[in-house]
This record gives structure tokens, sequence and C-alpha cells, in this order.
């Protein structure tokens, strides 16, 4: 099983990631862990942040146990490059490419342990729409569906209240116009003859 985990916008150059990439890809996660803790090198702490996230990925999502794991690929691809201006002598200007790195990581497993689904966990909503599936019971075969759509659905919160939609307050389902037929709103509205 693999188990992915991506980094984007990292703004260092390539190059220079690929530097601390190297030296863990293929290793085990403790392993790399080890190494990445040691290396005098900047872009270690993005990629020791990516492997941690990985690694949450598989325990949390996929119940996997975090020391069967290995890092199977890491990529450093270039992102995007945001130019700057450098001001020289003789009235010159010299550009400045400040380049972003994206970091794509691939761990799995070293022995398998055949869990191939992730962990499902049943969620329920807190507001219920009860009216839309009377309505639904209540049409018959050959009545249109039109008339489902324009009836609002009737939607209660967890004590049994009923919730009030302010978007179909207005004339004809519309929106109301907040401030009312004066002031502000009626100078806006206004129409004006001739």
């Amino acid at each position: 099983m693999e188990i992915k985990a991506k980094a984007k916008y990292i703004k260092m150059s390539p190059r220079k990631v690929r530097l601390v990439a190297d030296v863990i890809r293929g290793a085990a996660v403790a392993r790399a862990l080890e190494q990445l803790k040691f290396i005098n090198k900047k872009a270690s702490l993005p990629i020791k942040k990516l492997l941690d996230s990985g690694i949450a990925n598989a325990v949390n999502n996929y119940e996997l146990d975090k020391d069967n794991l290995y890092v199977k690929e890491i990529r450093v691809d270039e992102g995007p490059v945001l130019k700057r201006w450098q001001p020289k002598a003789h009235g010159r200007a010299t550009p400045i490419r400040k380049r972003m790195s994206h970091i794509n990581l691939i761990l799995a497993e070293i022995k398998i342990s055949g869990k191939k689904k992730a962990r499902k966990e049943k969620l329920e909503a807190p507001v219920r729409l009860e009216g839309r599936a009377k309505e639904a019971e209540g049409l018959k075969a050959g009545e249109k569906k039109e008339k489902q759509q324009n009836v609002p659905p009737i939607l209660k919160d967890e004590k049994g209240k009923e919730i009030v939609d302010p978007r179909s307050e207005g004339s004809r389902k519309h929106t109301k116009i907040e401030g009312g037929s004066h002031g502000f709103m009626k100078k806006v509205f206004r129409r004006k003859s001739g």
C-alpha cells in the first residue's frame, strides 16, 4: 500500500531541496527522521514536516504500523518562480529569480500487512432535512418534479427546533433587501421617469 503526502510552494530552490531528499530516499522512516535531525541544511525542516505528515496519514487513515514504513519515492519538482530586480551600477538592473519547490512523498510498507481500505468513520449531520423526504414520498409517479424543487426544505437542529431560511423571506422567494424601503435603499432603487 502506498501513502502519499505533498508539500507545495516551499520557498527554496529545488536544487537545494534535492540534496536533502536524496539522503532519505529508500530509507526506513525511523532512519530517515534521524538523518533529517542531523543534516545541516535548511531544506531538512520542510522535508521532516512532510515525512511526519505522511506517517500521520498512514497511522490515522490506514491504521498502519509506523515502524513498518519506508520512503518509497520522494520527488522535488520546480514550482513557480518569482521574478525580482536588483539595481546595479550605471543604471542597470539584473534579474533575481526566487524559486519555489513542490515535494511529493510516497511511503510504502516494508512487509505487506494486507490492509487496503481507509478507516471509515460514521459521521452524523447536525441538521436533518426531514421535509424533503416526506415530499418525495408524497409525489406520485405522474407528477412533475418542478413542484418538488420549488418547495424549500424544512431544516431542524438537534433539539428539533425549526431553522428558518432567511433567503426565502423576500418577494418571489428572493433574498430580502436589508434596510427596507426607506433611507439608502430607496435612493438606490428609485426609478427616474423621463
